[in-house]
């Protein structure tokens, strides 16, 4: 699947409906520490122990033979849902014996004939306060769709993890846990979830941009505020870092760090 294909939910048998959907973003192989961080009770259970219990009664394996087993994760965006009413059955030619899904092409009848029966029944709901209208497209995100496809916090964590190659952009560190998807422009603050507008740091260099102590240039060099020193007296090994670049960034064009919202950190968060 492409980025903003449109991605059903059908019920098992024998109630053979499509019940809702989202727009596919990526699927991702993660650690189960990181889904669990990103998407929370979203996962299916009520805690990490008990998604990573679920896991290894599957696998027949335990925690101290897997102790952060790695999951399949589909990544949408707005997932909608329909009401009973609303369901919409199966295609004819859909085969009972199907377990992982069947792909549809809108150039074919059964494609075009569930396209349009997914888009009228989208019409009729309000999503976010605005109809999903189709021409509601940002061709960023590909061919034309009904919707641009918009990142959640937990899409983002994810994006951004895998958008960086799972290690800092500042150190390269490799250690998925200490690793943290930063705004550059806070969501608070009207910054969007979007891959431009985000770092995979490691925690503490998280922190320190997060509080101003180190910001990221237009350049992609890094820059750490001589107030590390004069307020904790101290920051050699951040410092070490002063005037070099980014080690990793994404390979993709568009989704490397946007030199308008550097330039918003650097002149509204760095401390100088």
């Amino acid at each position: 699947m492409e980025e903003g294909d449109l991605f059903l939910f059908k019920l098992h048998s024998p109630q053979d409906y499509i019940v809702g959907g989202g727009f596919f973003l990526k699927f991702s192989i993660l650690p189960s520490s990181l889904a669990w961080e990103a998407f929370g009770i979203a996962n299916g259970a009520g805690s990490l122990f008990a998604l990573n219990d679920r896991i290894y009664k599957y696998r027949k394996t335990s925690r101290l033979t897997d102790p952060d087993p790695q999951i399949g994760c589909i990544i949408l965006s707005l997932p909608f849902y329909f009401e009973k009413n609303d369901w919409i059955s199966i295609p004819d030619n859909w085969n009972r014996n199907i377990v992982q899904g069947k792909t549809y092409d809108t150039s074919e009848y059964y494609g075009k004939l569930l396209y349009q029966q997914v888009q009228e029944k989208l019409l009729k709901q309000s999503f976010n306060g605005n109809l999903i209208r189709e021409d509601a497209v940002d061709k960023r995100y590909g061919k034309e769709q009904m919707i641009k496809p918009r990142i959640g916090q937990g899409a983002f964590k994810v994006l951004i993890t895998d958008a960086y190659h799972r290690r800092c952009a500042i150190t390269g560190e490799k250690t998925l846990p200490v690793l943290e998807a930063a705004h550059i422009k806070p969501y608070s603050l009207e910054g969007p979830h979007e891959i431009n507008n985000g770092l995979l740091l490691r925690r503490d260099f998280h922190t320190l941009f997060d509080r101003g102590y180190i910001t990221i240039d237009k350049e992609f060099n890094i820059e750490v505020s001589r107030r590390i020193k004069e307020d904790f007296g101290n920051g050699r090994e951040y410092y070490a870092h002063h005037g070099s670049k980014l080690i990793i960034l994404p390979e993709r064009r568009e989704q490397l760090p946007d030199a308008h919202y550097l330039e918003w950190h650097n002149d509204n968060v760095y401390l100088g």
